[in-house]
């Protein structure tokens, strides 16, 4: 068998916790911030977990992890 290689694109966007969750960042944090609140943008900043339905694909993208 070949060795699995790890999705680079899944590596840099996302990360595993112990328990098997997957953490990720917020979308729409990049550019046209100027029309979009401060109350909102604060939260966009706090990471939250994949859905669960992605998370047997997004598993499957990182076999190293």
């Amino acid at each position: 068998m070949p060795k699995l290689k790890t999705h680079t694109g899944a590596k840099k966007r996302f990360k595993l916790t112990k328990t098997g969750k997957v953490k990720r960042a917020k979308a729409f944090k990049s550019h046209i911030l100027n029309k979009k609140t401060s109350k909102r943008k604060r939260n966009l900043r706090q990471g939250t977990y994949a859905d669960a339905s992605n998370v047997k694909t997004l598993k499957l993208l990182m076999p190293g992890k």
